[in-house]
């Protein structure tokens, strides 16, 4: 017995039919990297090769006009053996210990002042992000008056409650105690800010069962606020420990006056001079060019490790 022919629908016959997919290859996107090549191309003019460049210029000799003189090694050996480029660590550190452990208090509270306000929220916000856009160096300047010795503000404070003045920017401590209190007022506003956004992702259910459990205010905060915000407070405290251990600006126009010798000399004994400072000092004062790009690869070195102590610190405390 004859079998009828099998008649495929046009359904089938199309599904039947190989997809043939048309291989594009990267030129056929040119248009696109066009569009985003700007970016890379200012990221390797400004970034990349002067980074590569500051590499290759720590490794020789050289003044910024004549010729290079190879040096090896012998100025990263002289950079761990220079006391001055230790002190400068130790400067650092201290007025990057005493701004930030402050400056993230004052921006916790602030920030949980903020997420419980319930009128003018708006203005509250502009007025503490607003010490981190004005200039620094108009803020440096006021808080030369607010800390001088014979008409500043806080010795006016101090001989209203009977205390004698302090020289603060003519002193070791009263100048790191200077720039860490300009540092705090800088940057406590923005640090509220970014802790406001991590308050304003908890769940208020939380809250409320902490409430119904009979959970009180510091029970809350130390519960269910602090564990929920420590990726932003692990971001927070990288972030200031970049940006403190790099500080430039505070102390170089805060102190540029009490130093006839160089305007990165940071003040009287150098008790204000910062890493920063002192590669700004041996780069253009000295016109020491290759010493000064081996002084600045050890700054990186030294943020990168208090970046990972940090790191690790909070990690440690968070899993416990």
């Amino acid at each position: 017995m004859a079998t009828a022919p099998v008649v495929q629908t046009p359904r089938a016959a199309v599904a039947a039919t190989p997809v043939v997919h048309a291989k594009k290859g990267i030129l056929s996107y040119w248009r696109l990297y066009a569009a985003i090549s700007p970016f890379y191309l200012l990221f390797l003019a400004f970034g990349l090769i002067p980074v590569g460049f500051s590499l290759y210029l720590s490794f020789h000799r050289w003044d910024g006009l004549g010729s290079m003189e190879f040096a090896g090694l012998s100025q990263y050996r002289y950079l761990l053996s220079d006391s001055q480029f230790w002190t400068a660590i130790g400067n650092t550190i201290v007025i990057w210990a005493l701004a930030t452990f402050p400056m993230l208090f004052l921006a916790m509270v602030t920030a949980v002042l903020l997420n419980s306000a319930v009128r003018f929220k708006n203005v509250y916000r502009f007025a503490f992000f607003l010490p981190n856009v004005t200039s620094i160096v108009a803020v440096a300047i006021i808080f030369g008056s607010v800390f001088s010795t014979n008409f500043g503000l806080m010795n006016a404070l101090l001989q209203a409650v009977g205390l004698d003045q302090v020289a603060w920017l003519n002193t070791p401590w009263g100048i790191k105690v200077a720039i860490a209190t300009l540092m705090t007022w800088q940057w406590t506003g923005y640090n509220a800010i970014i802790f406001l956004a991590g308050l304003q992702t908890i769940p208020s259910e939380l809250y409320e069962a902490a409430r119904m459990d009979g959970a009180g205010p510091v029970q809350t905060f130390f519960r269910i606020t602090l564990p929920m915000m420590r990726p932003v407070v692990l971001f927070v405290l990288v972030i200031s420990t970049v940006t403190g251990l790099q500080s430039f600006s505070e102390p170089q126009v805060l102190l540029q006056t009490t130093d006839n010798n160089s305007s990165f000399a940071g003040g009287p004994g150098h008790a204000g001079q910062t890493m920063v400072l002192y590669f700004f000092q041996q780069t253009f004062d000295n016109n020491d060019f290759g010493y000064g790009a081996a002084v600045a690869w050890g700054i990186f070195l030294v943020v990168v490790l208090f970046s990972i102590i940090n790191w690790r610190l909070v990690q440690r405390r968070g899993e416990e």
